[in-house]
């Protein structure tokens, strides 16, 4: 699946997405076993399939993975990890597989995720000392499982792991439509690998809910699958007390006693959550809590977070980021279960992956990543930045004047179905939605940078906007134009205007108030910009088929349709009293000294 938001062309490897495992079989021979029942406190038996050691003569620590993808999706990883001295257990979440009981997406695992710690636990073959495995929604439930802080959970990996209300099944407060296939997909007991899979098939769905121009409340229908699941998530359209109860609160942050691994990528669609989580984690745990927290960000898509893939939307990467996962898990469990050493490659908290550079660094923290962000600043000659070859500029020196930029979004205008229906292999690269949204965005460039220019961490855009509306939403996205004029997707950010204040509470604009607008909610990147290549901003309106649509009434979003919609004007300054700038971190040098 894509998530085409500014009309197409970013791979979206989506929150809750299903990948297949990916791992080799090791071929050792295992002790196995189908149909193990592990009783939960209500009664309910979830099913397991269990793999040991073959000649396992002492207890040894456990890990298992709760999916709702059907347990014997992770058959490879089991072997290996039974190969290599670990009992582990793939286990059918509540109501999925051959488990008993009714399947309620995320909310149910943490009770039951801890149930299962304590039942293996007390296994004969387990030494007590239990951990999991997983990325996506099995690493989600990781953190979910912690909170109810079983006695005998040992330590935690969340790969890729999404935080509800933050980046799934929405995005600051913008839900996607790929939430009807990832719910078609875990509807009923069995696999829906096929339906899931089929991206012509809900492209051409997605298209004709578009083109009709029908609330998004009524997707579910048109799907042809009612969801009760999905309309309670439409329910809760910004961040409450909801979406909280999924994730530990600040006091099970500060109680967690546990040595973490969290591994997320520049392209990994969970990426927000993944960093959500850690940084909450950080923000509240003991110290002794955040010196034994690790984090490792790699130049993956979504599925990469597990099995490293040299290419990813058409770009390619260097060997070294082809990490053997398997093989750092089981040295991160033979750490911090079996006494053993610590892993070679965690040489300080933080490893991020520099692209381009093609080699990892470290850092003692997130923040320490970046050296500085630069401010660059937005400006054009006679108000004129609609295309990408009459952009406005990113200039280093503040603006004194200027007319300011603008562009018209009209939310019946459904001509990106045209080329979003089509497929995009190499979706970071590809330029297509340039040429087709020209004149409907405001783009802005740099000068060609006069050395290579390594950046980390996070971008920041602070733009002075007003609408003649009371609400819409924008991307702001950023690439690097390489000197042949080819491009390279580096991060973007989405906002709704009434949101512009706080997630958690709504507040109409004012027509023809100009507001300082935050975009502080891009992904991570790490990159070598090269010589001779500039950065380029673009701000859009969000109007997708692969997107939940806001028709700017200033009504309740999920409930408007056609006859609720309103043109928009968007307008940007960049004058000495509103100077709007794109804030560009700058990569730190790394904190361990290649030998």
């Amino acid at each position: 699946m894509r998530r085409f938001v500014l009309a197409a062309c970013l791979a979206l490897t989506s929150a809750f997405a299903f990948a297949a495992d990916g791992a080799k079989p090791s071929g050792d021979p295992v002790q196995f076993q189908w149909g193990v029942k592990i009783p939960l406190r209500d009664g309910v038996r979830l099913n397991a399939t269990l793999y040991r050691p073959l000649d396992q003569k002492e207890a040894v620590p456990c890990v298992f993975t709760l999916t709702p993808y059907i347990s014997q999706s992770y058959h490879d990883r089991g072997m290996y990890f039974a190969a290599h001295g670990y009992v582990f257990a793939t286990v059918d979440v509540r109501g999925r597989g051959n488990s008993e009981g009714e399947f309620t997406p995320l909310l149910q695992e943490a009770k039951d995720g801890h149930d299962v710690v304590e039942w293996l636990g007390t296994q004969p073959y387990c030494n007590g000392k239990v951990t999991m495995w997983g990325g996506s929604y099995a690493g989600y439930d990781q953190w979910a499982t912690a909170k109810e802080f079983p006695a005998h959970l040992a330590t935690i990996v969340p790969a890729a792991s999404p935080m509800p209300g933050v980046d799934s099944p929405l995005r600051n407060n913008v839900f996607y439509p790929y939430d009807m296939p990832w719910l078609t997909f875990v509807s009923g007991k069995a696999g829906q690998d096929k339906i899931f899979g089929d991206s012509s098939f809900w492209s051409a769905m997605f298209r004709r809910w578009y083109e009709a121009h029908a609330p998004f409340a009524e997707l579910d229908t048109w799907i042809g699958n009612p969801s009760p699941i999905f309309q309670t998530w439409i329910a809760h359209p910004a961040q409450d007390a909801y979406w909280d109860s999924y994730s530990p609160t600040d006091e099970q942050y500060a109680k967690l006693d546990l040595p973490i691994l969290t591994i997320t990528g520049h392209y990994d669609g969970d990426q927000p959550g993944a960093m959500a989580f850690y940084r909450a984690y950080m923000a509240h745990a003991s110290q002794a809590g955040k010196d034994r927290h690790y984090l490792i960000i790699g130049p993956w898509d979504h599925p990469g977070t597990r099995t490293p893939q040299a290419e990813v939307g058409g770009l390619k990467f260097g060997e070294a980021s082809l990490l053997d996962m398997n093989a750092l898990h089981k040295a991160w469990y033979d750490w911090t279960m079996k006494g053993g050493a610590k892993p070679e490659f965690l040489k300080d908290k933080v490893a991020f992956y520099v692209v381009g550079e093609e080699a990892w660094r470290y850092a003692p923290t997130l923040d320490a990543v970046t050296a500085r962000a630069e401010p660059w600043y937005l400006d054009s000659v006679a108000g004129r930045a609609n295309d990408v070859f009459a952009s406005g500029s990113l200039d280093r020196n503040e603006p004194s004047g200027g007319k300011p930029d603008s562009y018209v979004y009209d939310p019946l205008d459904t001509s990106p179905a045209e080329w979003e229906s089509i497929d995009v292999p190499n979706g970071l690269t590809d330029q297509r939605v340039m040429r087709n949204a020209a004149g409907k965005m405001l783009v802005y460039h740099t000068a060609p940078f006069a050395a290579d220019t390594d950046v980390a961490g996070f971008f920041k855009l602070s733009a002075w906007i007003s609408l003649d509306q009371p609400d819409t939403d924008f991307i702001a996205a950023i690439a690097e134009i390489k000197s042949d004029g080819s491009s390279v997707a580096l991060s973007d950010d989405l906002l709704r205007a009434r949101y512009r204040k706080s997630f958690r509470a709504a507040e109409s604009v004012k027509p023809g108030a100009i507001e300082r607008y935050d975009f502080d909610h891009f992904t991570f990147q790490a990159r070598r910009i090269a010589k001779g290549s500039r950065l380029r901003l673009v701000i859009a309106p969000v109007n997708s088929q692969w997107s939940q649509k806001n028709y700017n009434s200033g009504g309740v979003v999920a409930n408007e349709s056609g006859k609720d919609a309103k043109k928009v004007t968007v307008t940007l300054y960049h004058d000495a009293a509103h100077a709007s700038a794109l804030y560009v971190p700058l990569a730190a040098a790394s904190s361990v000294h290649p030998k």
